[in-house]
Formats: structure tokens, sequence, C-alpha cells
């Protein structure tokens, strides 16, 4: 399994990061994880904000500072390219979800 985390340093993608190493340790998995600052390779995913998740080249989440325990059930049943929901929205912090 390859993760990428999608963003430019900031302190929710760091967090993010720190997440998806936690939800991998607390499930006993192991994987590769990336960090992709590169504007132009965020692009390529469809990121409309960060910080972005990306599971085996599929983009599960923007924009929101995902906890442990909802990267964990990503991680448990990872969503193929087809069935990947819409996750991104605003990125303050609010539910406002965009499709």
């Amino acid at each position: 399994m390859v993760i990428k985390i999608l963003g430019s340093g900031c302190r929710n993608c760091l967090a993010l990061g720190d997440n998806v190493k936690k939800a991998l340790n607390n499930l006993g998995k192991e994987a590769e994880v990336i960090k992709v600052t590169d504007l132009e390779e965020m692009m390529k995913y469809g990121i409309l904000s960060t910080p972005g998740l990306v599971i085996d080249e599929t983009l599960v989440s923007s924009g929101k500072l995902l906890k442990p325990a909802e990267i964990e059930k990503l991680l448990s049943n990872p969503p193929s390219k087809d069935s990947a929901p819409g996750n991104s929205g605003c990125s303050c912090g609010c539910d406002n979800k965009q499709s």
C-alpha cells in the first residue's frame, strides 16, 4: 500500500502525516508514506485544498485533517478509483463539503 500526503508542509499537512502513522500502527499495517509538496504533482489528483490523502493512487480526502480513527476506516476498506467519494471541502475546519 502506498499512501501520499498532499500539502505544502503546513501544520495540518504535518498533522495528517502523524495521524496516518498512528492509524497504521493501530492497525498493525505497513505502508510506504510519501509526502508530496510539488503543486503540479498535487494537481494530478484533482485536489481542491490541502491537506490531501491519497491511498493507492486514489484521492480519498482533501481539505480536512482526518483523525486516526477516520484514517483507520479508510485503510481497512480502501476505496477503488471508481468508488472514491467526493471528500473535498472547505479547509477552515467546517463540515461544508463540495462534490
